[in-house]
């Protein structure tokens, strides 16, 4: 199929990079794109570098990613994964997926598909043997069409 050039759709065809969160993407509004996801709170500049540099002190271990629009600058998609180490399966590895969250603006370009697929590829790289997530039963199908399967029931006991 043959793509829309940009003088048959009146304005500039997005490019999309999906690539690892970085200190600076707290300016492209990235803590503003978690709040369409569930309640983000409020970091000063000093509490979002803090705790970017604890995460990243777990290297491959502890993966955000984004997706930025690189004609506007603005981020468009992200998405974590955590690595567990277990001891079963001979000490075995699984990565957990969350928070994955596509921008209202960019929603419908399949950038939530591709934020799940960067971080199930990493999850395979780093040797697990499965990839989990947790999520509403509105969005079942869409991780359907992401190759995951309904495995179980979630059970979850929040704190204040």
């Amino acid at each position: 199929m043959a793509e829309a050039s940009n003088s048959d759709t009146g304005k500039e065809n997005p490019t999309f990079k999906i690539r690892r969160l970085e200190i600076s993407d707290k300016r492209k509004g990235y803590m503003e794109l978690l709040g369409q996801l569930t309640v983000a709170g409020s970091l000063t500049d000093e509490e979002f570098d803090r705790r970017f540099e604890e995460i990243s002190s777990y290297g491959d271990d502890h993966l955000i990613c984004v997706i930025e629009d690189e004609s506007s600058g603005k981020l468009a998609a992200t998405g974590s994964v955590v690595i567990e180490k277990k001891f079963l399966r001979s000490c075995g590895k699984v990565g957990h997926i969350e928070d994955v969250v596509v921008d209202s603006e960019f929603r419908g370009k399949h950038l939530g598909k591709r934020v799940v697929e960067f971080l199930t590829e990493h999850s395979r790289e780093m040797g697990c043997y499965k990839v989990i997530l947790d999520c509403s039963v509105e969005k079942k199908v869409f991780y359907e069409k992401c190759g995951m399967f309904n495995r179980g029931i979630q059970m979850s006991k929040y704190f204040d």
